[in-house]
């Protein structure tokens, strides 16, 4: 199924990593791509569950504390919860289940969401829904800390490693921060899990530009980060150049 946007809501035009910027407008948002991009989901999550989903036991109480922060914001997005029962804007109806955070999660929103705890001197990848990968898989990253996690990425070096950990620590609750990144492919699905093994050669021009809008957020509670990856694919005529 293809699936795909006519517009990016933001300036796409490269910045210098890692490309941080404050949040001035809610981060979670539904677009003209949310009935096709939760079908995507919801198979998946259906489907694939241990290719999409990972949640260490330390972790549980972060993610239900996520949960409970998208629940609030979901009524000023065209939600209807009646105790735990939510109807989404696409009549689907999702029963909250807080034993299983990350699953309600993805069959929630269009966001991915990706958990990151501090062990030690770095943030380690502790949980996640993670649907929409743009080259990588989850279970080559679930565990690992952000140097490891980023170890493909050329431009990843220890000066950006080393300023991504401060920003990191630096991150305050009720104050999230934003960047996006740009790829062309030839193909537009939305779930294209790549090995290390096997390195994606980006090709400017080619049929179709994603864009992830990436939302960095302190949970108040815990303390975790969160990562929320909202995906945007559009065909190349469709991006403005």
């Amino acid at each position: 199924m293809t699936i795909l946007h006519h517009t990016i809501p933001y300036d796409v035009t490269p910045r210098t990593l890692p490309g941080i910027q404050p949040v001035t407008e809610p981060w979670l948002r539904v677009d003209e791509a949310y009935a096709g991009q939760m079908a995507c989901r919801c198979d998946l999550l259906g489907t694939k569950p241990d290719k999409v989903l990972y949640l260490e036991p330390q972790a549980h109480a972060a993610a239900v504390e996520l949960l409970e922060m998208v629940l609030e914001r979901l009524p000023d997005l065209g939600f209807a919860q009646a105790g735990e029962d939510v109807t989404c804007p696409d009549g689907r109806h999702v029963t909250v289940d807080r034993a299983h955070p990350m699953a309600t999660l993805g069959r929630l929103v269009q966001c991915d969401f990706v958990l990151l705890d501090k062990r030690g001197a770095e943030h380690v990848l502790t949980g996640a829904v993670l649907c929409f990968p743009a080259s990588w898989r989850l279970d080559e990253k679930a565990g690992r800390p952000l140097v490891a996690i980023h170890d493909t990425v050329a431009s990843y070096d220890e000066n950006i490693a080393k300023r991504v950990q401060r920003l990191f620590d630096g991150i305050q609750a009720g104050r999230p921060l934003w960047r996006f990144n740009a790829l062309w492919y030839d193909d537009p699905e939305l779930h294209q899990p790549r090995s290390v093994t096997e390195p994606r050669h980006q090709r400017d021009g080619a049929g179709y530009f994603r864009s992830e809008r990436q939302t960095l957020i302190r949970l108040p509670q815990s303390g975790t980060v969160v990562f929320a990856i909202h995906t945007y694919v559009l065909r190349a005529e469709d991006v403005a150049r």
